[in-house]
């Protein structure tokens, strides 16, 4: 009986010890998960890529699409009619001032010069003749042996054959003229096109196609349209600048800079129709990089901004209190969220007013990720050294084919 009743006891006392165990044990795991709950994991740093911010001249400008024209043309055309002998050019060439170009048959107009050339020599052996018999009728005169009548007649006479003879000067030098006519040259230096006419045709001095077109295209001109809000601008700029503003022309199709060029001509009015103004470029063309009628992407370059705070445009953000981005803090491990004024943004380039300073890193890549305080890490590419994109050495490049050369974007 004893037996049974200390085995009932330790049967308890075993239980009793299993409830305690897992009482303990219980306990431990919501203390843990208590623990677990009050001090949450840290969140891992967000890769990111900053740039600096750097201080650089930046050019401010106007664009436009232009077309670029010759900044002289010539029809030249025959000014008298006959036969066309030959043709003293080659198609597409360039030409200089005075060279030949065309001569017509001159034989006519030489037979002409020669007729009037004899007329002259005709009247001339009569006026001497009227001359002498001036000089004797003067001498007769004062011995009574002629009249008062017959010495005026022959001065009269003297007069008329005299009035001859420059008659005569004049038609030679109009035949001259005619006969110079037959040779045709150049009247400025210039680029050929294409022949209008062959030898052997007759020309007319009413031909309105002419004989060929030469064009001037060194220097060259080309002639572009900016809004009219533009104007207030390029006004002040050509009030202030001591020399005549620069314009640059790139490729239609890409960023290749074709020439540079000065400001030749603001025009004088509005065109109210589409609320342009128009605008011409000279510039010298030794290469002929420029051609007659090609389009180009042009720049008006008002002034520069220097030393400028610049970053890539894609690290400004925008939000509904305006513009800003995250600048790394000195701890070099965490963000801030910085509020920014944008001065103006062209060619993927912010230039900054106020918020940053020269040699601040701030995010260009990463920041959907970012909050305020945000930690960060620098992504591998900038650690291995690579370039970051749309790093802030891209002012001067040419303008992409149809963007906007300058947005105001203060916030």
């Amino acid at each position: 009986m004893n037996t049974k009743l200390l085995y009932r006891r330790m049967t308890w006392i075993g239980v009793v010890a299993l409830l305690a165990l897992g009482g303990v044990s219980l306990w431990r795991m919501n203390n843990a998960g208590a623990a677990d709950k009050k001090a949450p994991r840290a969140a891992p740093p967000v890769q990111v890529t900053t740039v600096p911010v750097k201080p650089q001249d930046v050019p401010v400008y106007r664009s436009g699409i232009g077309t670029a024209t010759a900044s002289a043309t010539v029809t030249v055309k025959a000014r008298i009619d006959g036969q066309l002998d030959g043709i003293g050019f080659i198609e597409g060439q360039d030409v200089k001032a005075g060279q030949v170009l065309a001569r017509i048959d001159p034989r006519t107009l030489r037979a002409q010069l020669a007729q009037v050339q004899a007329q002259k020599a005709k009247d001339m052996a009569q006026l001497a003749n009227a001359r002498i018999d001036l000089q004797r009728y003067t001498t007769l005169i004062a011995e009574d042996a002629a009249t008062k009548q017959q010495l005026d007649t022959q001065k009269a006479l003297v007069a008329q054959l005299e009035a001859a003879t420059q008659t005569d000067d004049a038609q030679i030098n109009f035949a001259q003229v005619q006969l110079g006519f037959t040779t045709i040259t150049a009247p400025m230096a210039g680029r050929t096109g294409a022949s209008l006419v062959d030898p052997g045709n007759i020309v007319h001095a009413a031909d309105a196609t002419g004989i060929v077109v030469i064009n001037k295209i060194d220097p060259i001109s080309v002639v572009f349209t900016v809004p009219e809000e533009a104007f207030q601008a390029i006004n002040n700029a050509l009030n202030t600048s001591h020399q005549p503003l620069a314009v640059e022309a790139y490729a239609r199709d890409g960023n290749e800079l074709l020439g540079k060029g000065k400001l030749v001509l603001l025009n004088n009015q509005i065109d109210t129709t589409n609320g342009t103004i128009q605008v011409k470029g000279s510039f010298a063309n030794p290469q002929h990089r420029l051609w007659p009628g090609e389009f180009v992407n042009v720049r008006l370059i008002l002034g520069v901004r220097q030393h400028a705070l610049t970053l890539p445009a894609a690290a400004v953000q925008r939000g509904q209190d305006g513009t800003y981005a995250y600048v790394v803090n000195d701890d070099g491990k965490t963000v801030r969220n910085q509020p920014i004024v944008v001065a103006m943004i062209q060619d993927g380039i912010a230039v900054i007013d106020k918020g940053v300073a020269a040699g601040q890193r701030v995010v260009l890549d990463g920041q959907y990720k970012l909050r305020q305080g945000a930690q960060i890490v620098e992504s591998a590419a900038r650690q291995g050294g690579g370039r970051p994109r749309g790093g802030a050495g891209g002012v001067g490049r040419a303008p992409a084919a149809d963007s906007s050369a300058q947005q105001s974007s203060k916030g």
